[in-house]
């Protein structure tokens, strides 16, 4: 197991305790979920304001380039993570690559706008208040790390081979932080905005720097340069066949 597939375990042993706890604070102490309304985020101090922290940090480091202790399949959109191959792109096939995935991609993000309407319908309805939309999103928190270093069934839609080329990584902070679009107020707002922000640098990266993205011009993607080894069982067979 790589250095980096052991800080994810724990990262996801970690994201599972802070689940715990979330649910342990709206057992106990509901009065920790003030803060997600209005601007009592400035009010008042609760356990979730460390959870903003650490999410927030999340999607800065998205944002800006950084060499060590961030998998290259979230900094692939920047420069210094670029390795061009040796050989002439083959530019024609890399915009058909590029088209393919982002229509894959776009599939992926229909479904979940769906599920997140969903969501929201059932939140006007008055079927759950403001704190469940809450833990839907630490949910989500979970489900991320999951989907790395488990299972993860957009992978039967973006057809990737692994992570480190998934069209889609720097997605994950807007996908967990959705429902809370629903929610208002100061930490729900903060947490929706940069997310879009993550979101709209990776997409724009997509369409100025598209080399960046496909293994057959940025050698840094292929399996035989690979450092971080997050791949499932799955992919490591297929890493060995090839």
């Amino acid at each position: 197991m790589s250095k980096t597939r052991k800080i994810y375990c724990a990262r996801l042993v970690g994201r599972i305790l802070l689940f715990a706890g979330c649910l342990v604070l709206w057992r106990w102490y509901p009065d920790s979920f003030a803060v997600l309304e209005g601007w009592n985020f400035f009010r008042q101090i609760s356990p979730l304001h460390f959870l903003w922290v650490v999410w927030v940090a999340d999607m800065v480091l998205q944002i800006v380039p950084i060499r060590n202790k961030v998998p290259l399949g979230s900094q692939k959109l920047f420069a210094n993570r670029f390795k061009p191959i040796r050989d002439a792109i083959h530019y024609e096939a890399l915009k058909r690559y590029i088209e393919s995935t982002t229509k894959a991609a776009y599939k992926v993000f229909l479904i979940w706008c769906v599920l997140i309407l969903v969501i929201g319908a059932l939140y006007s309805a008055g079927c759950f208040p403001r704190e469940v939309l809450f833990m839907i999103s630490v949910f989500f928190y979970v489900c991320d790390l999951i989907c790395v270093l488990v299972w993860c069934p957009f992978r039967l839609i973006m057809k990737n081979r692994c992570c480190t080329t998934c069209r889609i990584f720097n997605w994950d902070h807007l996908m967990m932080f959705s429902p809370l679009l629903f929610m208002g107020g100061f930490f729900a707002t903060s947490l929706v905005v940069l997310s879009a922000v993550a979101w709209l640098v990776w997409e724009l990266c997509v369409m100025m720097y598209p080399e960046r993205f496909w293994d057959h011009s940025n050698a840094a993607l292929q399996c035989s340069q690979c450092t971080d080894k997050l791949c499932t069982q799955y992919c490591r067979k297929l890493r060995n066949d090839h």
